[in-house]
């Protein structure tokens, strides 16, 4: 899971996938299909840069920000899946009131 700081520099170049598809099918000539999975995907290099994880999905990378998630159950730790959930969705467990 990526914090703020390291979406930061991730982000960015995910946002620019579609100039990576213009600019490698400009290159090699190749069909849009065969630039979507062959395009040197510079946001798949950021993120194994900061997690040292080869992750092969560049589509996954939208889902590695720890803001999109809440905190820790209390009583499995499995993240709740979203800030504002009131029960863990993996063992039931309602959250804590937050006085």
């Amino acid at each position: 899971m990526l914090d703020a700081s390291e979406w930061a520099r991730v982000g960015p170049v995910l946002t620019n996938r579609v100039q990576a598809i213009k600019d490698y099918r400009e290159q090699t000539g190749a069909s849009i299909e065969q630039a979507r999975t062959e395009a040197p995907w510079e946001a798949l290099a950021v993120y194994r840069e900061i997690t040292g994880y080869a992750e092969t999905n560049i589509d996954a990378l939208w889902h590695h920000r720890i803001e999109l998630y809440g905190p820790p159950c209390h009583k499995c730790g499995k993240p709740l899946r979203t800030p504002v959930a009131k029960r863990c969705v993996e063992c039931g467990t309602m959250r804590p009131q937050e006085p």
